[in-house]
This record gives C-alpha cells, sequence and structure tokens, in this order.
C-alpha cells in the first residue's frame, strides 16, 4: 500500500512540473528587424513572411530597391532610394497583384506623369508633376 501510495505522490509531482512548456527565455521579444551585410529586413510577428526588404548606404539610409509585403507575401511596392530619398521609379500594388500607382521621383519629389489605377487595371487618374 505505501509503495502504491508513493508511487502516486511521485506521478502526481512529475505530472505537475510537465505542465510548463514555456520555451526558456519566452520573455524575450521577437526580433523581427534584422540587419545583415548592408541589407535590411523586417518581418511579421512570428517571422514567417518577411514584410520589408531592401538595401542600405554607409549611413544607414535607404539605398536601391526597397519592397513591402502583405502578411501574405503579396509584393504591395517597390520604391527606389539613393542614399536616404526616393530617386527613380516607385510602384504602389493592391493586395490582388493588380497595379494601385506609379510614378517617378527625383530627389524625393515626385516628377513627370504619375498614375492610378482601379483594382482591374483601367486608369483612372494620370497627373504630370512636370520636370522629367
Amino acid at each position: 500500500m505505501r509503495t502504491l501510495l508513493a508511487f502516486l505522490i511521485i506521478f502526481i509531482l512529475v505530472s505537475c512540473e510537465s505542465g510548463n512548456d514555456k520555451p526558456i527565455n519566452s520573455d524575450k521579444p521577437e526580433q523581427l528587424i534584422e540587419v545583415k551585410n548592408g541589407v535590411y529586413s523586417e518581418w511579421y510577428p512570428g517571422k514567417k513572411q518577411l514584410k520589408f526588404h531592401g538595401a542600405l548606404d554607409k549611413k544607414g539610409n535607404r539605398n536601391g530597391k526597397w519592397v513591402f509585403y502583405s502578411d501574405r507575401g503579396t509584393e504591395l511596392s517597390i520604391t527606389v532610394y539613393e542614399n536616404g530619398k526616393r530617386q527613380g521609379f516607385s510602384i504602389v500594388k493592391y493586395p490582388n497583384g493588380a497595379i494601385h500607382y506609379r510614378g517617378e521621383y527625383l530627389n524625393d519629389t515626385m516628377i513627370g506623369i504619375w498614375t492610378t489605377y482601379n483594382e482591374k487595371g483601367k486608369v483612372i487618374s494620370e497627373k504630370d508633376y512636370g520636370l522629367k
């Protein structure tokens, strides 16, 4: 009887301790931003899907092509930067992948013709910012 009681107590103690399924260091916040070899990557929570991705210059400014993705992996925008300023082509898309609007920047200022489309790809407006 004592053996059975001792076994039951040990079983209960072991069962209680195994209920803690929290990983070690779970108090640490999830690291969603990574900068490696001059490339910035930002992730959605869970770190399964990339959110932002692009190169940085030596001062840490955006430089080159930057891409923004939805939480489902759809490419939503592409903008080109030079030393932290928008410089060159930019395109923004609807979640369905269709182009929402597009145009160019010169020294962080809109230039030329910017075109806006509806979700089916039909042009709904064009605006000329000049300077092209």
